[in-house]
């Protein structure tokens, strides 16, 4: 089983929605249209509120993990992977669509526990990400 982790973005609704329509960036519409033709299931990397089902309502809220502390990281990483374990049958590989900070420290772990993980957008800058999700039909 592929499963995607997209991670969440600034834009958002003004008011709660399904969380695969919160987010309202291209670059999250590219994201979440690349996960959706990739995997077998796809998941929201928040900030706020760790895992989250595309499909499960939330309100908008304004939490980056850029601010919080390496131990509130920690902590989060900590909560996704339990999540995660929860929600999907061992996976055999990620699709991580996530900026650096929402990798960083969930990568150890899944690595330690066999899963192949592909990271495409890994060393590509904002622009870049774009052109990419472009070129691979994601981003219309």
């Amino acid at each position: 089983m592929r499963i995607a982790l997209v991670s969440c973005v600034k834009q958002k609704l003004p008011y709660p929605a399904p969380a695969r329509d919160l987010y309202t960036s291209p670059l999250f519409h590219g994201l979440r249209n690349h996960a959706e033709a990739n995997s077998d299931s796809w998941f929201i990397l928040s900030a706020k509120h760790s895992l989250i089902h595309p499909d499960t309502i939330v309100a908008p809220y304004e939490r980056t993990l850029n601010r919080m502390s390496a131990a509130s990281r920690s902590a989060w990483a900590t909560e996704v992977l339990e999540q995660l374990g929860k929600l999907v049958p061992a996976p055999t590989s990620i699709l991580m669509l996530a900026g650096l900070r929402y990798r960083e420290r969930l990568l150890p772990t899944l690595l330690a526990l066999g899963i192949h993980v592909d990271i495409p957008l890994a060393r590509l800058a904002f622009g870049q990400q774009l052109q990419w999700l472009k070129r691979e039909n994601a981003l219309v």
